[in-house]
């Protein structure tokens, strides 16, 4: 059954995604919909926050790998800064690691990029609603899934390693010394039983975890 807003206002729509034509189909086909509006497009994580604050969106709609902050990283900032804005996460990563990082981050949806866009307007309406829409395959999924070992700071210097810094470039960017950083990615590779820190980061990113 369908759910419609319960006034006259459209619910107000902000779209986080670094893919412009993707961006600009989702933003052109929501549009469409008697009962949303879209109010504000963002290419990255970063400028989705500044958009977020200055246009009071209802809802979110947020991929999860984006430049300068991911969809999660996004979700994790709105729920420490108190936003009101209700998060969808539309993936093509249907790995239950992602959803179990994105439930520990309160989004309020998380969908596939290969559904509908009718299913992806129905979950911004039943999210707006106060409900929450996930996936029913991925959900079962997630809450089988082994647990993820590692720590924020342990995820954000592996990201860095398997992108191909080096261990000086990655104590540069983080403001932290080389060591601290060589034993960070020791941690790391010891959770996971790889091999060393490029097997570590393909281990985490293949279950959701980077």
């Amino acid at each position: 059954m369908s759910i419609v807003a319960k006034s006259a206002r459209p619910i107000r729509v902000l779209i986080a995604e670094d893919q412009t034509m993707l961006r600009g189909a989702l933003a052109a086909l929501l549009d469409l919909e008697r009962d949303i509006a879209v109010v504000a497009q963002a290419c990255n994580g970063r400028e989705a926050l500044r958009l977020a604050s200055e246009h009071a969106p209802d809802i979110i709609v947020t991929d999860i790998e984006m430049p300068e902050r991911s969809g999660l990283e996004l979700a994790a900032d709105l729920k420490y800064g108190n936003s009101k804005a209700r998060v969808i996460v539309l993936t093509t990563f249907a790995r239950p690691g992602y959803l179990r990082r994105a439930l520990q981050a309160e989004v309020s949806g998380y969908l596939l990029k290969e559904r509908p866009v009718s299913e992806l307007a129905e979950a911004i309406r039943r999210v707006h609603a106060g409900l929450r829409v996930i996936d029913p395959v991925l959900s079962a999924e997630a809450w089988n899934a082994e647990e993820d070992p590692l720590s924020d700071r342990e995820r954000q210097i592996l990201k860095c390693a398997g992108a191909g810094r080096s261990s000086a470039e990655i104590a540069a960017k983080l403001r932290l010394s080389e060591g601290t950083v060589r034993n960070y990615l020791s941690d790391a590779i010891a959770k996971l039983g790889a091999a060393n820190r490029v097997d570590a980061a393909r281990i985490a990113l293949a279950r959701g975890w980077l």
